[in-house]
């Protein structure tokens, strides 16, 4: 490849005579349209977590047992489905995971993971709240028996966290 010359510079410096620079108007290429129809999907979105987040109130004190592994079924629930729990006949279908959220932030992602399960027709859920200083690990049951669509709840087996984990089950359409 030839150097340029200072020839070469000279014509290219001629040519480019009157060109001037152009000016950014900075103009976005999404039309507006679209972001009206996505904030107004969030706000339907929130509105239903907003929706089952009524549900949890912390006021409210449901008759959960004391003793032995942490436990609870709703009127509408099979017994036998609550023994099904606790043997670990049944698989979570979806986990959520609840280290180092605040009690907040904690219903809120319960809240969602119940929609998430009837949309999804999913039936069995597992709740990973740690022991930590055990203030999940109290309220979660609690708020998991003020739900409807909460049939059934039982500590999980080792396999799925033991102890520091529940098994829940959703009443959700077939």
């Amino acid at each position: 490849m030839k150097k340029p010359t200072d020839e070469d510079f000279a014509a290219f410096k001629q040519a480019l005579q009157g060109v001037r620079q152009i000016k950014q108007d900075k103009i976005s290429p999404e039309p507006t349209r679209i972001k009206k129809k996505s904030q107004q999907r969030d706000k339907q979105q929130r509105a239903v977590l907003n929706n089952h987040q009524f549900f949890f109130s912390d006021e409210y004190h449901p008759l959960l047992p004391t003793e032995g592994p942490m436990r609870w079924q709703s009127e509408q629930c099979d017994p036998y489905e609550l023994k099904k729990l606790r043997r670990g006949d049944y698989d979570p279908e979806i986990m959520l995971d609840l280290h180092g959220l605040s009690q907040l932030q904690a219903k809120q992602e319960i809240a969602a993971l119940i929609q998430e399960c009837k949309q999804q027709h999913y039936h069995v859920a597992s709740i990973m709240h740690g022991h930590g200083q055990q203030v999940l690990k109290t309220k979660v049951p609690q708020w998991l028996a003020q739900h409807p669509e909460v049939l059934a709840f039982h500590q999980a087996p080792k396999i799925y966290g033991g102890s520091s984990a529940l098994l829940v089950l959703i009443n959700s359409p077939n």
